[in-house]
């Protein structure tokens, strides 16, 4: 694993204090947009605490959905599609999106990241693909953390010590990530009230870029793949998360409380940006609508 030096040059122009591996493009990034979209003056310099802040800004700024697939539009995953989708248009995106852009990011701000593959379990008893994207990131004293600004419904808001039990406690939600028996699966969890929950494993493996392209077109193609079937939109905050899959709204609490209720799809119009801050066309609200 690379240690990262702190650049001296001033923001935006930090690049990594060493260059990403080959595939990789942060360079195409557009920094001052991104971070205008993030609500972020200046590029930091690569400490733990800047971390914290860009990811929790990330995660408050931009919505996680699968909206573009539903319409039939499909995922891009180079960095000039990514920069037009989620900063310029100001819409969301699912795992790849938001963590190939928020890598860049990172690497521009000087901090050494690794891009991990990951398999969703959210409670299920069989093993699902390798189909989601995290983050390895070291700051500028050498610490690992998990960061993954993609997962969406029980996402992170903050990075996590990448420690085997380490907890880390964001807002309402208590999370953490264990060392699983085989010496090389990481678990990452939710504290729920009746006890630790199993989001997602992942390994410490580099992925290459081909590995989420492929990953990616079978998420967003596969008539196996959830998200080529119900409309989503997800918003995590300190002390809630809405979830819009289909027509059920669901807000729900660290306690474990929820209120869902089914909106009505002429409504749909309305409750993307008031809740979820998406905006779509009235080409794409046409398809939706038809869809809900």
């Amino acid at each position: 694993m690379r240690e990262p030096t702190v650049s001296s040059r001033p923001a935006p122009d930090r690049v990594p204090a060493e260059p990403p591996p080959p595939g990789w493009t942060p360079e195409l990034l557009d920094v001052p947009g991104y971070l205008a979209r993030l609500g972020v003056a200046s590029l930091p310099a690569p400490t733990a605490t800047a971390l914290r802040d860009l990811h929790r800004a990330h995660v408050a700024a931009i919505p996680y959905e699968n909206l573009d697939i539903i319409v039939g539009r499909g995922v891009d995953l180079t960095m000039p599609s990514l920069q037009a989708k989620l900063v310029a248009r100001r819409r969301g995106g699912y795992c790849f999106e938001h963590n190939l852009l928020f890598a860049a990011l990172l690497e521009r701000a000087g901090f050494a990241v690794t891009r991990l593959g990951g398999r969703a379990r959210m409670g299920a008893s069989f093993v699902r693909p390798r189909t989601h994207m995290v983050l390895e990131v070291r700051d500028s004293d050498g610490q690992p953390w998990l960061a993954d600004v993609g997962f969406g419904g029980e996402g992170l808001l903050e990075p996590i010590p990448l420690e085997h039990e380490a907890t880390s406690v964001q807002g309402g939600w208590t999370y953490r990530v264990v060392r699983e028996a085989d010496g090389w699966t990481w678990g990452t969890q939710a504290l729920h009230p009746d006890g630790w929950y199993d989001l997602f494993g992942f390994t410490r493996e580099p992925q290459h870029p081909m590995d989420y392209v492929m990953a990616n077109h079978f998420t967003s193609t596969s008539p196996l793949s959830p998200f080529t079937h119900v409309p989503t939109a997800q918003r995590t905050e300190p002390d809630r998360r809405m979830a819009l899959r289909g027509r059920t709204l669901t807000e729900s609490r660290p306690d474990g409380t929820a209120e869902e209720r089914t909106v009505e799809a002429d409504d749909v119009e309305a409750l993307l940006p008031d809740r979820f801050g998406i905006v779509l066309t009235p080409e794409e609200l046409e398809v939706l609508t038809a869809r809900w």
